[in-house]
């Protein structure tokens, strides 16, 4: 896939993960507000959009890091659009105090909440990738919300949503795009190395 297809595929990405953001914001129930955001994902992952927090565990050289750049700007890209739409129609829907409760959270446990999300969203795509049904991806998406992980790119929705910008916001994206990588990466690499072993094991037998 060339930069451009990538880039493409980024945004409608983010713009996905906005529309959960705003089924999110619109359900006062938390199980069916949870239920319903895993639509986002759960059309990234079929229509083959790109998400960062789908691909950072996936990746096994230096050189896709660039991928992984020009998907977030384009992740962003997709949220700010859903935002700037959702806005426009004057939807009744505010993130202002999800915002404000995001934002007195320590980076520290920010990061932390991120490296769960992080978790998270590997085990959706690669469950889903061997087993090829919606409950793996449906299950992960409920259960970060439900326990108030930290989810980069939708994080960017609620920002954007907002419309009020400052560099604490920066600072938050920033360590909830790393959490996330920490998380799926190195969740990702026990997953791969377990099943060496046990392929190993199974060969020496």
């Amino acid at each position: 896939m060339d930069k451009k297809q990538i880039f493409i595929k980024a945004v409608y990405a983010g713009f996905m993960i906005g529309i959960g953001g705003i089924v999110y914001l619109s359900i006062e129930n938390r199980i069916l507000s949870a239920l319903f955001f895993s639509f986002g994902l759960l059309t990234i992952v079929t229509q083959g959009f790109c998400l960062y927090t789908g691909k950072i565990g996936f990746i096994q050289k230096p050189q896709e890091l660039l991928d992984m750049l020009i998907i977030i700007i384009g992740n962003y890209i997709g949220t700010l659009l859903t935002a700037f739409l959702a806005n426009a129609a004057q939807l009744k829907i505010s993130s202002e105090e999800l915002v404000n409760k995001k934002l007195d959270i320590s980076l520290w446990n920010v990061l932390l909440l991120a490296v769960f999300c992080g978790v998270m969203m590997f085990l959706a795509i690669d469950n889903y990738k061997k087993h090829k049904h919606i409950v793996f991806i449906i299950a992960p998406v409920m259960i970060f919300i439900l326990c108030g992980f930290e989810h980069s790119i939708a994080d960017m929705f609620y920002f954007n949503l907002n419309g009020i910008h400052s560099l604490k916001e920066v600072a938050f994206i920033i360590v909830t795009l790393l959490g996330n990588g920490i998380g799926s990466f190195i969740f990702g690499i026990g997953i791969k190395k377990g099943k060496e072993d046990l392929d190993g094991s199974k060969s020496a037998d």
